[in-house]
């Protein structure tokens, strides 16, 4: 048990050191100020630029942002739903994989650029190397580099600046921030004994004399961009549960850490650029909060293991069910709270062993996400929340509301509520007809409250950009994968128009000066405020859900060991 508790405490610290250090390096390169990088990413974005067409110093107006990205993000998920029906005519595929059902291509095209990477298949035996390295591969750096520059335009038109230029955005965030960590962190992962390779199957010979086909392929890379990117998709299908994914400790470690250190620096981001060093701490603590409570909820959970399986065995137990043994309880728990956390999406356990503790924390992660969020959209929402507690605080006190000496009106209350509003939709109203029809449409394979968590959750996933799943579900259907894209489309992309438009409006609003009466935000105080409005407008929007499905389920169990007691 303390050995467990210990690993925690040590990952949690590391995180605590590493995210300041990118976030003041991630402010430094999108104020345009001189990194280490320079002599070597300048050149390279010069071309970039030049190629492009366009000059790094024109800023885009709110409605020019919104289609730089809608038509880029287009062309992307075109060029890869292509890749992948022709991947039986192009190189790279030396088990000659033909091209899958058009369905299963295009939710994995949609996701993949949703930076979701939600996978209703099983990645050594659907896409080829070239499949899985040029065009999802391409994606993860291009989905997280997307969700960057929201978070820096967001940034900037909350402070009153100018919202920037996507394409010169996604160019930094790619040069400067994930190429970069993406080289050092692969050469380690390789090290660590994570394969790289073009090479086709290992062919092994069993002790019973059958012959085994061990799949391999470029791994390294693969991986360190998937957790750093929070994207999550795995190159095999069980994901970082998988040898050659995840080898040892070490690995595990870095990997944790990795899927954390941006949306986590990110926050710290905003209060150096916004000039608001003390908000950005006290916002970095209340999530770190949050974070570690879910942490201990989920952590404790599989601590105690199951009652029933605990009544017949005599004594208490971890769940080690689903579970690699080589990471034990505590990391997985800590890795199941990050990867929902971060919307990062990998796991190194199955969640659908999870005990209750455990669905129930994964599953708030993904209805609050800001815990830390998204890759850049978690920081904004985190801003949604902020200015929608200004509001609410200013109704009860009779001032007009204010965030960083500007008003808070009409038009910026609208388009917070429908970031907010989009979420439940893309979760709730899918998840109602498929639990409708059990037998024809939802493939569940634990009848009863843990299905339901089991339809909630691939929803929640996909409209919150994760990607994981509870699995076992059957989901590789035309339904599931036609009613995932719409939760991917509704989750991805409402939010993000509705967050440029609202920076793009907060950026044209003229300063107030600050009086006696102004409603300071960077106390403990209102960061208080906020967590509550948090946990109110939030969590309270999906606790029906919950009742129904971790929580009802963790009464049932309870219920049947006291049977047997």
């Amino acid at each position: 048990m303390l050995e467990g508790f210990l690993q925690l405490v040590i990952a949690l610290l590391i995180l605590l050191a590493v995210a300041p250090l990118l976030g003041k390096y991630m402010a430094r390169v999108f104020m345009g100020q001189r990194t280490l990088l320079d002599p070597i990413a300048r050149p390279l974005e010069r071309l970039l630029f030049a190629s492009g067409g366009f000059s790094s110093q024109t800023s885009m107006t709110g409605g020019q942002y919104v289609r730089a990205i809608l038509v880029s993000n287009l062309v992307m998920v075109i060029l890869v739903f292509a890749i992948c029906m022709l991947q039986g005519l192009l190189p790279l595929n030396p088990i000659s994989l033909d091209a899958p059902d058009w369905d299963l291509a295009l939710h994995t095209a949609i996701s993949f650029t949703t930076n979701t990477n939600q996978q209703h298949y099983s990645g050594e035996t659907t896409y080829s190397y070239f499949s899985q390295v040029g065009a999802l591969g391409f994606l993860m750096f291009t989905s997280a580099a997307t969700g960057i520059a929201v978070a820096i335009a967001f940034i900037r038109g909350l402070t009153g600046n100018p919202l920037g230029n996507f394409y010169e955005d996604l160019t930094l965030s790619i040069t400067r921030i994930l190429l970069p960590i993406s080289v050092v962190g692969a050469i380690a992962l390789l090290i660590a004994g994570v394969p790289e390779t073009f090479a086709g199957p290992a062919v092994a010979q069993t002790l019973e004399g059958a012959t085994q086909y061990i799949a391999l392929g470029p791994v390294a890379h693969f991986e360190i961009i998937k957790e750093l990117g929070e994207n999550g998709g795995g190159f095999f299908g069980i994901n970082s549960a998988h040898p050659f994914e995840n080898p040892n400790n070490f690995t595990n470690l870095l990997e944790t850490i990795i899927m954390m250190v941006i949306p986590a620096g990110l926050i710290l981001t905003y209060g150096i650029m916004a000039g608001r060093p003390r908000q950005g701490w006290l916002i970095f603590g209340m999530v770190f909060i949050f974070y570690a409570v879910m942490v201990g909820i989920t952590a404790v959970g599989e601590f105690q293991g199951n009652p029933v399986v605990n009544g017949i065995l005599g004594g208490q137990a971890p769940n080690l069910e689903g579970k690699e043994v080589r990471f034990g309880w505590a990391m997985t728990a800590l890795w199941a709270v990050s990867t929902t956390g971060t919307m990062c999406g990998a796991v190194n356990g199955m969640h659908d062993s999870l005990m209750p503790p455990g669905g129930f924390a994964t599953l708030s992660d993904m209805f609050l996400q800001i815990i830390w969020g998204g890759q850049g959209t978690g920081t904004a929402y985190l801003f949604v929340f902020l200015i929608l507690t200004v509001f609410l605080t200013g109704l009860m006190v009779g001032r007009t509301p204010e965030f960083l000496s500007r008003k808070i009106e009409k038009r910026e209350i609208v388009l917070a509520s429908i970031i907010l509003l989009a979420h439940p939709i893309a979760i709730l109203i899918p998840g109602a007809i498929t639990l409708a029809f059990p037998e024809t449409l939802a493939g569940i394979s634990n009848p009863g409250f843990h299905g339901i968590s089991q339809v909630i959750y691939e929803y929640a996933s996909a409209a919150a950009n994760n990607g994981s799943g509870f699995e076992g579900l059957g989901d590789n259907t035309l339904w599931w994968n036609l009613s995932t894209s719409f939760s991917l489309l509704v989750g991805r992309y409402v939010p993000i128009i509705a967050l440029v438009y609202l920076a793009d409006s907060m950026a044209h609003k003229q300063p107030v000066p600050e009086t006696a009466g102004t409603l300071h935000t960077d106390t403990f105080l209102f960061t208080g405020i906020t967590a509550g409005t948090i946990v109110i407008l939030g969590a309270l929007t999906f606790l029906p859900v919950l009742v129904l499905g971790p929580v009802a389920e963790g009464f049932a169990i309870a219920q049947a060991a006291l049977g047997l007691s």
